[in-house]
């Protein structure tokens, strides 16, 4: 499974690096194709639930499913990847929110904190804890800082399937849920909007949008529970905007 978040982990980086103004979404989906099988690996989202892309692509209002098509990358935009590889019967999940050139400042403070909030609870997740406490830090954050979590989609755990329990949601309550155990891998994500929680989804029955056309953030890394810290199986490098 390392093996496969670290590939899925180097995808995702170089995705990430060729984003650019005027870039297609489908063109970023056709180059996932390639990079995800220079890696050995396939997709995990193409085929799943009849999912019709290599990863996941959602840019500004759309907060996740997004589907690589006609639609060209902007100056300004911010750009959600989310990559799933299966290499060897083990999957790696993992995205990131890319900002393209200048963008708004807000948007940005949205991106930087939703990345925080992410590193700042992962070192929480050590065997004995309960699952309510990860999840309520979560929200406790996001809302303290002005934003709402999405409630409608959550993290997950992760391994031989690309969705096992437990669920990860991004709210909750202390004290609460499974306790985590030695072992477990579970995948984090924080899907946080700049204005209200309430999202819907389009015709398409996958892309989700924010339901006031305000930007999203999302971020995910796969994560292994030990005795002691956690292990980022995932582990990236931080992109700074472009």
């Amino acid at each position: 499974m390392r093996s496969a978040c670290a590939s899925a982990s180097r995808v995702l980086d170089k995705l990430g690096k060729m984003l650019r103004p005027g870039i297609s979404t489908g063109e970023v989906d056709k180059a996932a194709k390639a990079l995800i099988a220079d890696e050995g690996c396939k997709s995990a989202f193409l085929g799943y639930r009849n999912f019709p892309g290599q990863i996941c692509i959602s840019v500004n209002e759309e907060v996740v499913h997004g589907i690589g098509g006609s639609r060209r990358i902007q100056y300004g935009d911010v750009v959600s990847l989310d990559v799933g590889v299966i290499k060897n019967g083990w999957v790696g999940d993992t995205a990131k929110t890319v900002p393209i050139g200048a963008v708004r400042s807000d948007w940005m403070r949205l991106l930087a904190v939703t990345e925080d909030v992410l590193d700042r609870v992962i070192p929480m997740a050590t065997a004995g804890r309960r699952l309510g406490d990860l999840c309520s830090f979560i929200e406790d954050e996001i809302v303290a800082n002005g934003y709402n979590v999405v409630r409608e989609f959550v993290g997950h755990g992760v391994g031989r399937s690309l969705h096992e329990e437990p669920q990860v949601p991004n709210f909750g309550r202390p004290g609460t849920g499974p306790k985590l155990k030695a072992g477990m891998t579970i995948a984090i994500e924080p899907m946080v909007n700049l204005g209200t929680a309430s999202v819907r989804t389009l015709g398409d029955d996958w892309t989700v949008v924010t339901a006031d056309g305000q930007p999203s953030a999302h971020f995910e890394h796969t994560i292994l529970i030990t005795k002691e810290q956690p292990e980022i199986l995932t582990w990236r490098e931080k992109l700074q905007s472009k």
